[in-house]
């Protein structure tokens, strides 16, 4: 691994080696059925100004993996792996040391604004508070300012500065959170889901808020979202999950032109558009993950699945053009490797027509 005191430097000569690099990461919960593995063997970085998209279905350890990354994990969860923000090692510091880069260095736009902000405290409130927590010798006149400037930035008047969180619209509640979050000026930011129950119009502006978010702050974003239109308006790259593992990752265009991984490609079949004449699934439901599949964890599902595919995990490997994948019907496409006729053997379809249920 390239240390990070090495890490590259663009043209400009800004910096822009691993903000965040996750090894291997693994977010278990303990539970009276056993461990669950919600998050399984992740690894991925993520560099200054770069907005990572994450997508999946529901119970995939989407959130999870987010939460994991800032520590932000109940009682009976662990964490194991390589986690290294700014080069500092993430499971080696205290809790107390986490406590203090969240918010300052590390911070989380939750889904849901009203459920997050205290109805009872006006907007000026939430941010004074939010500042003094980290600073309690910043002064009220630093508190509005810095208040105001992010504010500006999400479009929000100064007028409604000491307004309460009930007078603003399903939009403007999800602008206050980044910007809550913002005003901290964090160098890694993980949103969760920020445009979920907003229309489209508010959706868009929401999109257009996290382009801004790399030009006026320069801040890594992974961005958790069921929607691909999203990940392809508004991210860099895009790291596909299923079952606690990233099957495939890569630059956002080429993994949605050239999916490699079958549930990429299955995904994006899945998607709804005005050109869509017929209603695409895949079959099955994701698998409990207190017990998931041997070797790959998305052969009982899988169209494509061999037999090699119930009986060796796949490997992550190159893809070309950036992407990686972990798919043994990929790499045999890409001539990546050579499977005997046992092994190259379509799985039988009785084997896979039916998946667990989660």
């Amino acid at each position: 691994m390239t240390p990070i005191e090495l890490e590259e430097q663009d043209a400009t000569g800004v910096d822009r080696g691993p903000v965040l690099e996750a090894r291997d990461l693994r977010v278990w919960y303990g539970t009276d059925r056993g461990p669950v593995r919600a998050v399984d063997g992740v690894s991925f970085e993520l560099r200054r100004g770069e907005i990572l998209g994450l997508v999946g279905e529901s119970g995939c350890g989407k959130s999870t993996l987010g939460r994991g990354l800032l520590g932000l994990l109940p009682d009976g969860a662990a964490r194991d792996g390589e986690l290294r923000f700014q080069g500092r090692d993430m499971l080696a510091l205290k809790p107390r040391e986490q406590h203090a880069l969240r918010g300052r260095d590390l911070g989380m736009i939750f889904q849901e604004p009203l459920t997050r902000l205290n109805p009872l405290m006006r907007i000026s409130e939430h941010f004074s508070e939010t500042l003094r927590t980290h600073d309690k010798s910043i002064s009220k006149a630093e508190i509005e300012r810095r208040s105001l400037d992010v504010l500006r930035v999400m479009g929000i008047p100064p007028t409604r500065f000491r307004a309460y969180p009930h007078e603003f619209s399903g939009g403007m509640r999800q602008r206050l959170m980044i910007a809550l979050t913002l005003v901290m000026r964090p160098a890694f930011v993980v949103a969760d889901e920020p445009t979920t129950a907003l229309d489209v119009l508010v959706e868009a502006q929401i999109i257009r808020i996290l382009h801004d978010l790399r030009r006026e702050y320069d801040t890594s974003l992974l961005l958790i979202t069921h929607n691909l239109g999203i990940i392809a308006e508004a991210c860099d790259r895009v790291a596909v999950m299923y079952a606690g593992e990233i099957v495939e990752i890569g630059e956002a265009r080429e993994v949605f032109s050239r999916p490699r991984h079958p549930y990429t490609r299955e995904l994006l079949r899945s998607t709804i558009s005005l050109r869509t004449t017929g209603l695409n699934y895949i079959e099955g439901a994701p698998p409990d993950l207190v017990d998931p599949p041997p070797a790959c964890r998305f052969h009982p599902r899988c169209p494509d699945a061999m037999n090699v595919c119930a009986q060796r995990h796949p490997v992550d490997r190159d893809h070309g053009a950036g992407t990686r994948a972990a798919c043994w019907a990929a790499d045999v496409a890409q001539g990546l490797v050579k499977l005997d006729d046992r092994e190259a053997a379509p799985l039988p379809r009785g084997e896979i027509s039916v998946a667990d249920e989660a």
